[in-house]
């Protein structure tokens, strides 16, 4: 069932698109000060991890949530959260504290994100908004990353872009307390158990596809041994490569399924061209972009309650993005890196026949 415009709309677009902005942001302004939060990679590691573990563990109950409770108080919970987390990380660098904090934050995202995606999922020009929604997404991560860099190291302090990124999200996180809850769509039970048959086999290639660009992104430091201002460049273009396919992808009619499956072919041989050049990582980013348009376009065509849906995709991805990066270390350690790449290029490969299981399902509705 499609949801109606209300006449505020554009205000309640404008509330999540700076919310969505200001939870990504936040959470990668770490990134480049990770080394004054703890000492070692392997601390290090678990404070850059420790964001993920709360949003996996958060997503689906939130999901869940926003089909029962409404997906603006969701919204604003998640807003607060990250809120309460930057101050957290900005009152202690204590790592034990941080950790905390960082955990906090995923929580805060996971709440954000879930709901957020139910909202745009559920509208009847919801191709169209996935591509601003996603955009916004990616424009949040590489502002948090070469930003929080940037400011921290004209202002001398490792927590400056932390705090700036801090005060950005509080913008929202007031917008969101004035705007109304949209109405929530009625079940469709007609068909539902195919559908979500294919909803299942569609979220499991996304804890392929998508946890193939956190497997990439992790090898290539230790790969590469190149400078953090490198690196945070190189990752970075895979970001932006990401948000100008989305937004491209949305103003394309394509069919939900064989674009994945085209695109993850494509995707399994710019992993392997990672390893010879870091021209890869903008290969890889616009190929994701195609990709999670084509699932959210997929997922929004099943009728299915998009709450629940939206938070078992996010679940899908956050698992990808934890299991994929650990067992392609474990490979480059033991095998050489080479090998790692090609590991995990041939799992992306092996989903384009893989997502033909989940059906094609109904005919995305374009936004105008």
């Amino acid at each position: 069932m499609s949801i109606p415009l209300r006449t505020d709309d554009r205000s309640g677009r404008l509330a999540i698109y700076l919310g969505i902005f200001g939870v990504m942001a936040l959470s990668n302004a770490i990134v480049p000060v990770l080394p004054a939060f703890g000492e070692g990679a392997a601390l290090q590691s678990f404070i850059y991890s420790a964001y993920f573990l709360g949003a996996f563990l958060t997503v689906l109950p939130a999901g869940l949530l926003s089909d029962r409770a409404g997906r603006m108080p969701v919204l604003r919970a998640g807003l607060l959260v990250t809120v309460a987390s930057g101050i957290m990380i900005l009152a202690s660098q204590d790592p034990r504290f941080v950790l905390a904090a960082r955990t906090l934050e995923g929580i805060g995202a996971g709440l954000f994100v879930a709901s957020g995606m139910s909202w745009m999922n559920s509208r009847p020009d919801h191709e169209h908004v996935s591509g601003e929604f996603m955009g916004t997404l990616n424009l949040g991560l590489v502002a948090g990353l070469l930003g929080s860099g940037f400011i921290s190291e004209v202002l001398r302090s490792t927590t400056a872009g932390i705090l700036v990124f801090t005060l950005v999200s509080i913008l929202p996180a007031v917008l969101v307390l004035f705007t109304p809850d949209s109405p929530r769509p009625r079940p469709d039970n007609g068909r539902e158990a195919a559908r979500a048959r294919g909803a299942a086999w569609l979220c499991l290639t996304a804890v392929v596809l998508v946890g193939s660009t956190g497997a990439v992104t992790a090898l290539y430091p230790a790969y590469t041994g190149e400078s953090p201002s490198s690196l945070g460049l190189v990752i970075a273009s895979m970001n932006l490569a990401t948000m100008v396919a989305v937004v491209a992808a949305s103003r394309l009619r394509l069919p939900p399924v064989r674009t994945i499956g085209a695109a993850s072919v494509l995707l399994a041989a710019s992993i392997i061209l990672v390893a010879f050049t870091p021209a890869g990582f903008i290969v890889v980013g616009t190929l994701l972009g195609f990709i999670m348009i084509a699932q959210l376009a997929f997922l929004a065509g099943t009728g299915l309650p998009q709450g629940r849906v939206m938070g078992f995709y996010n679940a899908a991805s956050y698992a990808g993005m934890t299991l994929l990066p650990f067992a392609a270390g474990i490979i480059a350690d033991s095998h050489g890196f080479i090998a790692a790449f090609a590991v995990v290029a041939f799992l992306v490969l092996v989903m384009a026949p893989v997502v033909g299981l989940s059906g094609e399902g109904e005919a995305p509705i374009v936004g105008t």
